[in-house]
């Protein structure tokens, strides 16, 4: 097997592993801690340091990752993670709000180690000037984390039911400390690292395409996850009475769809022999606005909202999905060779302050509304919202 192909198939590997547990982790910590009476935002706070870690790992991890390289930080990652599922396997009366948080930090720095580590390195194995194959190759990667994103939160509704709390997440250490093991064994040393020592300062992109991407990468992931981490789940749950196994699976359906769109991304898109461009990126994110901004106002008007949401959320997949790999194509494309780890954790860096804006938007906006079909509606009003900015950023993209 040629030596690029077997270090992007273990890079792949690890990443799946990881993406697994990670699934599982948001979806058993939001269920759980919803049985346990906790309102929507006390559940968002518990995933404040997670997205707060994540900003500063990305940033970081990409200076780290050209110093020392890429296989180094993505196994630092693994480790982390499986010390973070060992503080939740205490008992229930450890498990307050600050030691949750402790551990989510622990966590967010893991899954941004991690995912820095995987996107870098395919800058590393695919040649130089051969786009439509680096896109394939980002979009396969990114669409197969998240189809496993998507049996992971199907997976965490089932082992919370099966195992409890406790038992699924110890669990899921035991199983990604085989993989850490391994990976320790076989992972290349040197993918990805700098031919020179980086200064810290360098954390900082000095790319205008790079800053651009970012700044549309943060409107795009925050226009998401204001209201899918927090409302969607607690309204299923509570409003449309679904109950944690048909919350976690329906949850679980979207995000292998959406997986699966991103896989196909290039064939969609007919982008295998001209990979997608600004222009692109601008219409996509321009048809997406409008998909939020419709579910809010039938809501508005009182249409069925199983009805509302379920069909509303496919064609939002659909869309989001595109969004998404286009840019982590551009991304890719756009950093440098040299030290790629530096462009692509600042980029990252941005995705995961959109996260962290939309989670906390996403419980507090829900509850301040009302809960219910209110704060549903006033959740998707602010996707919109977010969605177009990101369009207008995208519009000053390098041609």
């Amino acid at each position: 097997m040629n030596g690029a192909v077997k270090q992007y198939l273990l890079i792949t590997g690890n990443y799946w592993a990881f993406t697994l547990t990670d699934g599982a982790l948001r979806m058993l910590v939001v269920l759980y801690f919803h049985q346990l009476g906790y309102s929507p935002l006390e559940i968002a706070f518990l995933f404040l340091f997670y997205e707060l870690f994540g900003v500063v790992t990305n940033l970081v991890g990409g200076w780290l990752g050209a110093r020392i390289g890429l296989n180094r930080t993505m196994n630092i990652g693994l480790a982390l993670q499986i010390v973070a599922l060992g503080m939740l396997a205490l008992p229930s009366a450890f498990l307050t709000i600050p030691w949750v948080m402790a551990a989510q930090a622990l966590s967010g720095v893991a899954k941004d180690l991690n995912k820095m580590s995987a996107k870098s390195a395919i800058k590393q194995l695919v040649p130089n000037n051969a786009e439509s194959s680096l896109f394939k190759w980002v979009a396969l990667l990114t669409g197969s984390k998240n189809i496993l994103k998507g049996v992971g939160f199907f997976m965490g509704g089932f082992l919370l039911v099966w195992l409890g709390f406790q038992g699924a997440v110890t669990a899921m250490a035991v199983s990604l400390l085989m993989i850490w093991i391994s990976s320790l064994l076989l992972l290349k040393k040197e993918i990805g690292k700098a031919s020179y020592k980086p200064k810290f300062r360098e954390i900082f992109s000095k790319s205008d395409a790079v800053n651009r991407l970012s700044a549309a990468r943060f409107f795009l992931f925050g226009a998401r996850d204001i209201w899918f981490v927090i409302a969607l789940p607690v309204f299923l749950a509570q409003t449309l009475n679904w109950g944690e196994q048909s919350t976690g699976a329906f949850m679980a359906m979207w995000i292998i769809g959406y997986g699966m769109i991103q896989a196909l991304s290039p064939r969609l898109l007919n982008s295998r022999q001209h990979p997608p461009s600004r222009n692109r990126a601008v219409t996509l994110a321009a048809l997406l606005t409008l998909l939020p901004a419709a579910m809010a106002a039938l809501l508005y008007l009182e249409m069925d909202a199983a009805t509302v949401v379920i069909v509303g959320l496919a064609l939002f997949a659909l869309m989001f999905a595109l969004n998404s790999a286009v840019h982590s194509y551009l991304i890719v494309s756009y950093a440098k060779a040299d030290g790629v780890s530096l462009d692509v954790g600042f980029y990252y860096m941005a995705n995961a302050m959109g996260r962290l804006i939309g989670t906390l938007l996403s419980g507090a906006l829900f509850q301040w509304a009302g809960l219910g079909v209110a704060g549903l509606m006033v959740c998707l009003i602010g996707s919109a919202v977010m969605v177009l900015a990101a369009a207008v950023l995208s519009k000053r993209l390098p041609t």
